[in-house]
């Protein structure tokens, strides 16, 4: 096979390699050798990942394809390389978090998630790149190197799991593992132009993945389709007894809810804080989503989000605290293995008075059950961009070179999926056009508590009559 035969392999979608791989068109080994070329090829533009162990995934490769020819039942992503941001446990491997503090750490347990995909029969390449301990949302890391967008390698990935959103927009690997505390697998989602996910608080487990925030983490996946991340998602989703905040509700087919029909739903256009100083370009985009959907008959109804003021500063200080303490002793410890922009983080997060912590904390109950109330009350779902701004540059999100306006910009990437987290909402992003510099714009839908199957409809539906989610970076082949 000549390598433009195995890059078209890697073109496929999750679901498209999964079925090629079961009816024997392709092997396990032919697409993780199509895929460590394909590493080898495009990521030293990119720098999607911080470490792989070629050996190790070809001969899972061949255990995998002679388990299929021995007739036995195969799993969901059986033969189907992956990789993941490098902050998830497997026994005896290295897991960075994309720090200097973890260069050499090799925990002595796997996580519950990486333990599902096995199961399920993916082949794991390596760890993929992500901003130090997945604490900023554009990808940049001064330990390992920036994360470049495979769109244009001057501008950002959007972090932190900038590693997962690249080398699946790159068409690197049919899926990643991110994670989710402000935005960080819908923010690369969106600013690569990929699907992904964060389900509800607590779906997945989080045993063996490094915290950032003990209330508002989710493991999730990055994908290129909606019925992607559902397969995906099903897989890992799903209670945990060694996850003490995991949830037991049973977890539905994502995969039997996409049928595309979603004539009569209501998608509600929130009134206030997400379309705040947005760009002309992004609201343009969205204009063109919202008459997608109207086109496939949802109904499409302004709703105002109660206590956005609010829930916006809770948020921050919940994960701000969360953060700071779990790093207190590295803190005081090794000060000087943290990027400048981190430790400008996590030091203030140290001061934020407890009071504030706990307030923030005995409010959040009541403030979703008003979003409840207010939007799911006559709302299905509601739909905002995923950011309100074109995609920035390296440069000009880079407060460790000291870019002048840097630090508003940077905080400005995530404004609008941060909130999302403090309530704890199921959120998929989907991308849904391109900026005048060529770069992704995504859109993210949201649903109520444990409403997945529901949200992936709607991205799923909006993807059958578009082609945003197969578009390719100018220089991916």
């Amino acid at each position: 096979m000549n390598a433009q035969a195995k890059s078209s392999l890697l073109h496929l979608s999750l679901t498209d390699a999964a079925d090629a791989l079961k009816d024997g068109a392709v092997t396990a080994v032919e697409l993780t050798t199509a895929a460590l070329e394909a590493f080898t090829r495009v990521d030293e533009v990119i720098n999607s990942a911080i470490w792989l162990e070629g050996a190790a995934a070809l001969e899972a490769a061949e255990t995998l394809d002679k388990k299929r020819k021995s007739g036995a039942t195969l799993g969901p992503l059986h033969g189907l390389p992956l990789a993941h941001k490098d902050m998830y446990y497997k026994a005896g491997k290295l897991s960075t978090c994309g720090s200097a503090i973890r260069k050499d750490f090799r925990p002595s347990y796997t996580a519950t998630v990486m333990e599902r995909l096995e199961d399920a029969g993916s082949v794991t390449l390596g760890g993929l790149n992500m901003a130090e301990f997945a604490q900023n949302p554009t990808g940049h890391n001064q330990h390992y190197g920036h994360c470049r967008n495979p769109w244009h390698p001057d501008y950002c990935t959007g972090g932190s799991s900038s590693g997962s959103g690249a080398a699946v927009a790159a068409r690197l690997i049919y899926g990643a593992l991110g994670s989710d505390t402000g935005g960080s697998i819908r923010l690369p989602a969106a600013i690569c132009g990929v699907t992904g996910i964060k389900a509800t608080q607590t779906r997945v487990s989080r045993h063996g993945v490094m915290p950032l925030s003990f209330s508002a983490d989710n493991v999730g996946p990055l994908t290129q389709t909606a019925r992607d991340a559902a397969r995906f998602l099903g897989v890992i989703a799903g209670h945990d007894p060694k996850d003490a905040t995991s949830a037991s509700e049973p977890v539905p087919d994502y995969e039997a809810a996409l049928t595309g029909d979603i004539r009569g739903m209501r998608i509600g256009v929130p009134t206030n804080y997400f379309f705040d100083g947005i760009d002309p370009e992004v609201q343009a985009a969205f204009d063109a989503v919202v008459a997608v959907l109207q086109a496939r008959g949802a109904v499409i109804a302004p709703v105002t989000i109660p206590h956005m003021d609010a829930v916006a500063t809770y948020g921050g200080i919940v994960s701000r605290v969360e953060g700071g303490t779990i790093h207190a002793q590295w803190m005081r410890q090794r000060p000087q293995d943290y990027a400048v922009h981190l430790s400008g983080r996590l030091y203030p997060s140290q001061g934020i008075p407890g009071t504030y912590y706990l307030e923030a904390l005995a409010r959040r109950g009541a403030i979703l059950k008003a979003v409840a109330a207010t939007v799911f009350g006559v709302c299905d779902a509601f739909i905002t961009p995923t950011l309100r701004m074109k995609v920035p540059t390296l440069l000009a999100t880079d407060i460790d070179a000291g870019t002048p306006g840097a630090i508003e910009t940077f905080q400005d990437v995530s404004i609008n999926t941060r909130p999302i987290n403090y309530l704890g909402l199921p959120s998929v992003s989907v991308p849904c056009g391109l900026d005048s510099n060529g770069l992704p714009i995504g859109f993210q839908i949201q649903g109520r508590p444990f409403a997945e199957a529901r949200v992936l409809k709607i991205a799923d539906a909006y993807q059958r009559d578009t082609d945003w989610h197969r578009r390719l970076p100018p220089n991916v082949s």
